[in-house]
């Protein structure tokens, strides 16, 4: 396999490139990936369908002349990431995506012995398959992506195949669920007992990459909550210690649901301003709405129209549908533009309450 990494560095901007070509069938793949250094990158591929091999050099050849011309410079530091096996083609599996719960509806989660928490991770989400020697991972959309060597290295520690469900926080994969191990499926048992089994599988090899998310019970679980949400952590999620692992997101409810302790919201690029500004729009039905705009830092690529992004905010205007206080926090390719919804936002208090 050819591939290359690429940094880039001025000021507080430090962004990693890597470009490889992999044989695939009869023909070759250009795949790439890119993002902050010590980040989950995000990836690509240049070629949907394998080529031959002096087009795939050709492509290659294309993308360093453009990223060496931007002031990128070559470099061996950065790690690698493992390209998706079959990129564009659809896996089968799809993760468990939760409903949000608000403040009025925590307690009868915190103190409820049948509930176990786990803390939710700023990361990006992250199916992880290991089959025979093929490790893979799989986006919250069920589409096969790039997995950092590091993780691919502790993953192929195991003897047997897996599947597991968790959050990529650079080159660390954290695991909060089971849901294959050897020949057998664990999704229809009950949390409790692939969380448990989850613990057996991780005491038995060597991991350094792969960190289990622990889980809390009552009576002690709120002294952690209020922890975690001291220390600015992105939140919790709350899963009945009985409940199966059920692809998709119920339509309301369901035994799985998350609190975050700010909010964020997937939004949709429509033009780039001035001073490294881009204004967002978000679907209200039929229609289009603005969400106003936010800055984009100096160590991130100004997004480009039509694009997804990711966004924290204090809370949302009623009226306007602009967020307040907003922060880029980057790109989202594993987020539909149809799924950029106001059903995401939270509302300003005093306007929700003078509405009601």
């Amino acid at each position: 396999m050819e591939s290359i990494t690429l940094y880039f560095r001025s000021g507080p901007s430090d962004k990693v490139y890597q470009a490889s070509i992999c044989p695939k069938d009869a023909g070759y793949l250009v795949h790439f990936a890119y993002g902050r250094r010590g980040s989950t990158l995000s990836t690509g591929s240049k070629t949907p369908a394998p080529v031959e091999y002096p087009i795939a050099k050709g492509i290659y050849d294309k993308l360093i002349r453009e990223k060496l011309a931007k002031g990128y410079t070559p470099g061996t530091d950065a790690g690698t990431t493992t390209p998706p096996g079959s990129p564009g083609r659809h896996s089968g599996i799809q993760c468990q995506l939760l409903n949000p719960i608000n403040e009025q509806q925590l307690d009868q989660f915190l103190f409820n012995p049948d509930y176990w928490m786990q803390e939710k991770l700023d990361g990006r989400r992250l199916l992880l398959r290991k089959d025979g020697d093929q490790i893979t991972g799989i986006n919250r959309l069920g589409f096969p992506t790039a997995v950092p060597e590091a993780i691919a290295r502790s993953a192929a520690q195991y003897p047997r195949d897996f599947l597991l469900d968790g959050e990529a926080v650079g080159d660390t994969f954290h695991v909060f669920d089971l849901l294959t191990i050897g020949p057998e499926d664990m999704r229809h048992r009950a949390f409790s007992v692939r969380y448990l089994r989850l613990r057996d599988m991780l005491n038995a090899f060597d991991h350094p990459h792969i960190h289990e998310v622990r889980v809390f019970f009552t009576p002690g679980m709120a002294g952690w909550f209020a922890q975690f949400k001291q220390e600015g952590r992105e939140g919790v999620v709350f899963k009945h210690k009985d409940a199966p692992y059920i692809p998709g997101r119920p339509n309301s409810g369901g035994s799985q649901l998350k609190y975050k302790f700010y909010e964020t919201a997937s939004f949709i690029v429509t033009k780039a301003n001035d001073k490294r500004s881009v204004s967002l729009i978000l679907f209200h039905g039929d229609k289009v709405r603005p969400a106003g705009n936010v800055t984009i830092p100096p160590n991130h690529d100004v997004p480009a129209a039509g694009s997804v992004v990711e966004c924290r905010y204090l809370y949302a205007f009623q009226e306007s549908g602009s967020i307040y206080q907003p922060v880029y926090l980057g790109p989202r390719d594993d987020i539909r533009a149809a799924e950029c919804t106001t059903a995401q936002l939270k509302y300003k208090a005093q306007e929700m309450q003078a509405a009601a």
